[in-house]
């Protein structure tokens, strides 16, 4: 177990994400690629914090294939559990304001995290996402894991190119 995973532990109380203290979140080294702000107890600039994919590919990584209105076949997504994310930063609050390249917006529970692996897919199909492919980062549910998935709410709630999370 890396020390990241041991530092935090992640609940839910009354359906908000609630924290403990941990030591300091590490500094990007390279490009920053997903942003949280908000309720975050563990900041690594300023009051946010900030993740290159270097971060994001040493967290324990998830991997499932599904089906999406987006593609006509089976994809295979893997990154990090949005609860990891979450957890490592320190996240204490009930909403997530997801934020896209593109400008595209949505307020997500934070449950949903508890809930379902949702999955911050860095990779399709074993490669890399680019920015023309819906990347770096794509906010995605495992559909096929739950019928309850398979629906505009929760198509709506994946967010590809995704860029920040506000903690609200």
């Amino acid at each position: 177990m890396n020390r990241q995973r041991r530092v935090l532990v992640l609940g839910l109380a009354g359906g908000a994400l609630a924290a403990a203290p941990a030591q300091a979140l590490e500094t990007p080294r390279g490009a920053v690629v997903l942003t949280v702000t908000g309720k975050v107890a563990r900041p690594n600039d300023g009051p946010r914090a900030v993740f290159d994919m270097a971060m994001l590919e040493q967290m324990p990584q998830s991997s499932f294939s599904t089906r999406t209105p987006w593609y006509s076949q089976p994809r295979k997504f893997t990154g990090p559990l949005l609860r990891d994310v979450l957890a490592l930063v320190g996240a204490h609050g009930s909403t997530l304001r997801l934020g896209a390249l593109n400008d595209y917006r949505i307020d997500v529970p934070a449950d949903d995290a508890k809930r379902f692996d949702v999955t911050l897919a860095r990779l399709i199909d074993d490669k890399p996402i680019t920015v023309r492919e819906k990347g770096p980062l794509f906010m995605i549910y495992p559909f096929d894991s739950d019928t309850a998935l398979r629906n505009a709410l929760y198509y709506s709630r994946s967010v590809w190119q995704l860029k920040s999370i506000d903690v609200l």
